[in-house]
């Protein structure tokens, strides 16, 4: 007859729970052996072996000798961790068409997971075989992808400090309080934001942008220096590049405060053409232009001259800019709807 040495039944399902942890660090701390603390939890002592690994930190004595001490907590984590991974690369195998199409996408096109995400399902692609932005972040975070969040500036530079706004200093002409209601609506196609992204010096060239509202199509102009003829030599070479339809294509733009836009209103050179400026210190007031002057820092970063960027690089990050798909248009590109809005134009 087999001889039992406990009355502790052993069970069939080999999970341990938190109280199994806690249960384990205090027969431990008696000196228990591993059968011990196993016919206690009802388990085979290899589970418990392999629990006292996983939980352990090295912690040092007075005398400076080093010493594995197993903590509950430290183990459940690790469990809790090595969980989420294995039901995540269950389905990382079944979906490993998408996962390798949203990799590339993120690697070489420099997508977020959320365009990755929206793009392929506003186009239907991979039928149901997709993973959603939330779990391709987390899987990003649990080093399941060959991406990092570093790959991802948006996610690791957004600045949550609260900004100081200063008074007292002047508005160069029309206030953004006198621009029309409907344009923050952002409803009807025609209107710009404008600013200029700087390189090392105070003087040389500088990137001017230019976003439209509604469809978030981008121009990135290089001009010779940050000054007021400059931008506006540049809003003339634009007004050749549309021609008659110029004045409908940009019907407003808002800018800062700087002294390169004080010519703004000459520039377009039409009555109904009008130039609003946004309040000292508030770049909110044109936060599309300020988030795309962030997407082109992905390629363009801080002090990098901009002298010495070529005129294939800026073309190459303006289309870019223009072919990613936005959420807040469906998950088209801003040149699809930007391509749409112009032919009510012409």
């Amino acid at each position: 007859m087999a001889r039992s040495n406990h009355n502790t039944e052993k069970r069939t399902f080999k999970h341990l729970t938190a109280f199994d942890r806690g249960k384990i660090q205090a027969l431990h701390k008696q000196g228990k052996t591993l059968q011990e603390i196993a016919d206690e939890i009802g388990c085979h002592k290899s589970t418990i072996s392999r629990e006292l690994q996983r939980g352990s930190v090295t912690q040092r004595r007075s005398d400076l000798t080093e010493r594995p001490v197993y903590f509950p907590d430290t183990g459940q984590a690790v469990y809790e961790k090595n969980r989420s991974r294995c039901g995540a690369k269950y389905k990382l195998a079944e979906a490993s068409e998408f996962i390798q199409f949203a990799v590339e996408k993120m690697q070489k096109d420099h997508w977020s997971p959320d365009a990755v995400y929206g793009y392929v399902k506003a186009q239907k692609l991979f039928e149901n075989t997709t993973v959603c932005t939330k779990t391709l972040y987390r899987y990003i975070d649990l080093g399941l992808l060959p991406v990092k969040n570093i790959d991802l500036p948006l996610k690791v530079s957004r600045n949550t400090k609260i900004k100081r706004v200063r008074q007292h200093k002047k508005v160069l002409g029309t206030s953004i309080e006198q621009r029309p209601a409907h344009i923050d609506e952002r409803e009807e196609f025609g209107h710009w934001e404008i600013d200029t992204v700087l390189g090392t010096r105070a003087k040389g060239a500088v990137l001017l942008t230019l976003t439209e509202r509604k469809t978030r199509h981008e121009h990135i102009l290089k001009i010779g220096q940050k000054t007021a003829t400059c931008v506006k030599q540049a809003l003339q070479a634009l007004k050749q590049t549309y021609g008659p339809i110029f004045s409908k294509v940009f019907k407003t733009i808002t800018a800062d405060n700087g002294s390169e836009f004080s010519e703004l209103s000459h520039a377009l050179d039409d009555t109904n053409q009008q130039v609003y400026y946004a309040h000292p210190y508030t770049s909110s007031e044109r936060g599309t232009n300020e988030r795309h002057n962030g997407l082109i820092r992905r390629f363009i970063p801080k002090g990098k001259t901009i002298d010495d960027i070529d005129e294939t690089l800026i073309a190459y990050v303006e289309n870019w800019c223009n072919t990613l798909p936005r959420k807040i248009l469906g998950y088209r590109s801003p040149s699809e709807a930007y391509q749409e809005e112009l032919k009510s134009v012409v």
